[in-house]
């Protein structure tokens, strides 16, 4: 009789990370296989010099808080994205309380968040964003400033020979840097002790079938040799490899979705004094036609223990899904459920196409000219060019069957919760554990209803069921314990 495993998962980023925690968690009986085709786990998206690392909690992010006509603005977005980012720190701080994740320092830190605009119309905005965001708990902290003299306090580096008008900017002290390749690459060792959990590197999965006794069959080749592995629950978390991946699986619920590639470059600051005299996030205004993900931002991380500073990212245009991934991914994942859907979403964004194209194509000091808008004093010899991670958007079907560019995190699930995919980029990483717990009140709802489930996941995380932006102790409460948690 063949073995079954009870969880299998496609791809070892932070997603399948935090699933197969949950899910250990939740019950340290079930058997885990990982299977990564890299040599590394989190070394794609999830990695720290591909992925943002902002630790998303819709302070910076004004995609998140759109402008209504009337002058006000829609904060529901930001607060939700916060809460969302509360219910990971909540996670990250029990496993680490509890022995299964190591110093903290290794993959957070206490960074603050800043935002910076300018001229009289995006001052209005940002002063009417700040007003509507401080009536949340999960933005008392965010100060707000017209004063040059305040804001050059906060980030000298950007105000140091600026010349604009009427500038506004917000800071948000207790920000955090995250860097989800180690978090990921932590949580999977903590998963690996367990006798229960393996992790498979150099692992690519090809097909994937589903046999008439509703067991999961996937075929693997590791070490040049196939076999296949059977599971009763598949979770595919590949980046931009899953609607691939999710088509194999030949489920009705995949038909109609579509991607939309989109890369992107840094610009690393190599001089040690400069790095030095930088300590924050601060986010820009994005350029017109740009997407959400290509907010310029100065950017202070923290990457295997040391200090670094980023600037961008620089989008770009690619038909690759993964940064180790084929030119001919793009038009692999064409077939006649998404093709109309693919096809009217290109015309319909052309623009966006442009845009991409134009940045993939701009050279180095075309670049640096972009920093100095920014950062006055820049100077090209400071600076080396990285290429960083793939993002894969979302194309969605609408009811008339054009195409819908989306630039969020949607899970897909089968009719009867036996897989499930994990699509999209933005916010993605820095909301992982909601999206996760999500998931497997989708796709495991008897168990995670039972009272031994819910327990436990109250356990690991003490606002599960509760609102931290309509409860202030309740958010002050979990905020302090999570502080110290993670050593913040």
């Amino acid at each position: 009789m063949e073995a079954v495993t009870d969880v299998a998962l496609i791809g070892a980023g932070v997603m399948s990370a935090t699933l197969a925690t949950l899910l250990c968690e939740l019950d340290p009986s079930l058997s885990v296989m990982i299977f990564e085709r890299l040599d590394r786990a989190g070394a794609e998206s999830s990695d720290a010099w591909n992925n943002a690392g902002t630790g998303h909690a819709g302070f910076c992010e004004l995609n998140y808080t759109p402008p209504a006509p009337d002058g006000s603005v829609d904060v529901d977005k930001a607060v939700n994205i916060a809460e969302q980012f509360e219910i990971s720190r909540q996670l990250w701080g029990a496993l680490a309380a509890a022995g299964g994740l190591p110093d903290p320092r290794s993959f957070i830190r206490a960074i603050p968040h800043r935002r910076l605009v300018s001229g009289e119309r995006d001052v209005a905005y940002l002063r009417a964003r700040h007003r509507a965001l401080a009536g949340s708990p999960l933005f008392r902290e965010m100060e707000y400033a017209e004063d040059a003299r305040r804001i050059a306090e906060w980030m000298p580096l950007v105000m140091a020979g600026r010349q604009d008008g009427p500038i506004a900017a917000t800071s948000v002290a207790p920000g955090t840097d995250v860097n989800f390749g180690a978090l990921t690459r932590a949580m999977i060792e903590a998963l690996t002790r367990r006798r229960n959990a393996q992790l498979h590197l150099g692992a690519e999965v090809r097909a994937i079938e589903r046999g008439r006794d509703g067991i999961w069959r996937l075929e693997v080749h590791e070490g040049g040799l196939p076999r296949i592995e059977p599971a009763r629950f598949l979770f595919i978390g590949a980046g931009g490899a899953s609607l691939p991946l999710l088509e194999l699986t030949g489920i009705p619920e995949a038909a109609g979705y579509g991607a939309f590639p989109v890369s992107g470059q840094w610009l690393r600051c190599t001089n040690r004094d400069v790095v030095a005299r930088h300590e924050c996030k601060v986010y820009g205004q994005a350029a017109g036609g740009a997407p959400p993900m290509s907010v310029p931002h100065l950017d202070t991380r923290w990457v295997d223990g040391q200090k670094e500073l980023l600037f961008g990212p620089y989008a770009g245009f690619t038909t690759k899904f993964l940064k180790a991934g084929s030119y001919l991914d793009l038009f692999r994942s064409m077939g006649f459920s998404n093709i109309g859907a693919m096809l009217t979403s290109g015309i319909d964004n052309i623009d966006l196409t442009r845009y991409l194209v134009g940045q993939a194509l701009m050279s180095s000091e075309e670049r640096m000219a972009i920093l100095r808008r920014f950062y006055p004093e820049a100077r090209s010899g400071d600076w080396e060019q990285l290429v960083a991670g793939q993002r894969v958007q979302v194309i969605r079907a609408d009811e008339h069957g054009r195409g819908v560019l989306k630039f969020g995190t949607e899970v897909v699930t089968s009719c009867d919760g036996s897989v499930a995919a994990l699509l999209g980029a933005s916010p993605g990483a820095s909301t992982a554990v909601a999206i996760m717990l999500d998931l497997v009140s989708r796709c495991f709802p008897e168990r995670f209803r039972s009272a031994d489930w819910q327990a436990r996941t109250r356990e690991l995380i003490p606002s599960f069921g509760r609102s931290l932006h309509a409860e202030p102790e309740l958010c002050a409460e979990v905020r302090a314990r999570t502080k110290a948690e993670l050593c913040l």
